[in-house]
């Protein structure tokens, strides 16, 4: 003997928009759900929690990391930057910071990692060569006034 079947009001809801086709042609359909494709990750929860809280996370590289990751930026994270002095300080800082960070301890067995220094001349120059390719062209001088054309009755009236 076979059990009766037993719908409950969810399923049937569910049947009917089917048989209607409701569910046809949704966005998304045949893909992945979001929040499950990195569930293999271990810290799949904190990378989620950054992106929702649109949290900045280079602050929690290791050192030699984010200065390395500050070099790749130059010299387009420099543009704003308005004097060569300033750009030079800012990079002679950098540079500063790398060798400071060569003198930290090494534990354990692994290489360090390390960052380079910038060459603060070619640097510059690079710097010099973006803004120049970036800063707008000078708007042209504004034409000269025509000349004042004065009618014949005062030119004939005019005093010699």
């Amino acid at each position: 003997m076979s059990q009766p079947h037993y719908e409950s009001w969810v399923d049937k809801q569910i049947r009917e928009a089917q048989e209607r086709g409701e569910f046809d042609h949704l966005s998304g359909a045949g893909k992945p759900l979001e929040d499950l494709v990195d569930l293999g990750d271990p810290d799949w929860w904190v990378k989620r929690y950054a992106s929702r809280e649109g949290l900045d996370l280079s602050a929690a590289l290791p050192t030699p990391l984010a200065l390395r990751k500050e070099a790749a930026g130059f010299p387009d994270s420099l543009v704003d930057v308005r004097t060569e002095g300033r750009v030079r300080e800012i990079l002679e800082d950098y540079n500063a910071r790398v060798k400071a960070d060569r003198l930290r301890p090494v534990f354990g067995n692994l290489p360090p990692v390390l960052a380079k220094t910038v060459d603060v001349d070619e640097m510059v120059a690079a710097w010099a060569e973006l803004r120049a390719r970036l800063r707008p062209e000078p708007p042209a001088p504004p034409a000269p006034p025509p000349p004042v054309r004065r009618g014949l009755l005062r030119r004939l009236l005019r005093r010699p």
